[in-house]
């Protein structure tokens, strides 16, 4: 797809094809892969969320009166940078391809517990 049409439909240049078979390698299982890249898009989602709230929260005044009510630039800077941001999802890929997270299969997680569970 041309650079032109991106921009006419509006597509984040970080949007790729992916071979699904490469991600269902690094566990052994497509589910499992999309299933770790999904948990870390959640908690990715809840980061940014959080610092968001924390810098309006800076510009939130407790009397809002129509006199008061203008536009911040600051504010609006703060917004752009948060919309052009690439989706949760798309940096919890890249972190996944580039073997930045770190996950347990299943298995051998409820192993652990139960052997923890055992020496108690």
């Amino acid at each position: 797809m041309s650079n032109k049409k991106k921009k006419q439909y509006n597509i984040s240049p970080h949007i790729e094809a992916r071979n699904m078979s490469v991600i269902a390698n690094k566990t052994g299982n497509v589910y499992e892969s999309l299933n770790v890249i999904a948990k870390r898009a959640n908690q990715i989602s809840v980061k940014i969320k959080e610092e968001l709230h924390s810098k309006i929260e800076e510009f939130a005044s407790s009397t809002d009166t129509l006199e008061e009510v203008h536009e911040n630039k600051e504010q609006i800077e703060i917004s752009r940078f948060y919309e052009r941001m690439p989706h949760p999802t798309l940096l919890a890929l890249e972190e996944f391809m580039d073997n930045k997270l770190y996950h347990r299969p299943i298995e051998s997680a409820k192993t652990e517990e139960e052997t923890n569970a055992k020496k108690l």
